[in-house]
């Protein structure tokens, strides 16, 4: 009965650690990124984005005269 639970732990179909270890290039060349950009350049876009609609949003308030910059003497 043990001779049984010894073989099957012998012929035991678990991944051997050291021979099957993933690479970490391979891993990394395998990541598909959002439009082809890394984090850093999706930050960056992301920001100008931000930046373009805060000065355009200004700007359309200043048209409209809603907000009225304040006069220099």
């Amino acid at each position: 009965m043990f001779e049984d639970f010894r073989k099957q732990i012998d012929d035991s179909s678990f991944p051997d650690d050291q021979t099957e270890a993933p690479d970490l290039k391979t891993k990394i060349e395998n990541t598909v990124y959002f439009l082809g950009m890394t984090p850093a350049q999706r930050f960056v876009l992301a920001s100008m984005l931000l930046v373009i609609t805060i000065l355009l949003g200004v700007l359309f308030l200043l048209v409209t005269s809603k907000i009225v910059p304040p006069s220099l003497y």
